[in-house]
């Protein structure tokens, strides 16, 4: 067996995972952040929500495209 594409494999699944699930909840925290009152410029901080939220569409797009086999021809 091939141990080493294993681990590859294991590590680059971990670290896609532990990278969507921090910029979801960055993108959800500043969500929060925005719709707070006393924020002074409650946009700025939802664009960098959304781009946030952008990115992890994305990564799940690329992980989809990988995934299925139709794309890959």
């Amino acid at each position: 067996m091939k141990w080493l594409e294993l681990l590859q494999v294991g590590g680059v699944t971990l670290v896609s995972a532990v990278t969507l699930v921090v910029l979801y909840s960055l993108g959800v925290r500043l969500t929060a952040i925005a719709g707070d009152a006393q924020q002074k410029s409650p946009g700025v901080v939802r664009s960098l929500a959304y781009v946030c939220f952008g990115f992890c569409a994305a990564a799940v797009l690329f992980g989809i495209y990988l995934i299925v086999p139709y794309f890959a021809k």
